[in-house]
């Protein structure tokens, strides 16, 4: 299980992913806004995604989980 996590604070912006999509390595799967600016986060690594756990709005911390990948 691989997981996908937040590089800096930010609130979820948009969210290009579902539950059982299947995401490339350097695929964009979320943006983040963070002092104005829009920070894009992108996958690891190739994979299937098994939970998203972060709606468009939340609030996330350096480091806080956002996808989990098979």
């Amino acid at each position: 299980m691989k997981e996908i996590t937040a590089s800096m604070a930010g609130t979820v912006l948009n969210v290009f992913v579902s539950a059982g999509d299947q995401v490339n390595a350097g695929q964009e799967v979320l943006m983040l806004e963070s002092m104005k600016m829009e920070i894009p986060i992108e996958s690891e690594s190739a994979g299937t995604i098994q939970e998203l756990k972060v709606n468009i709005g939340d609030f996330v911390n350096e480091g806080d989980v956002l996808i989990v990948l098979e």
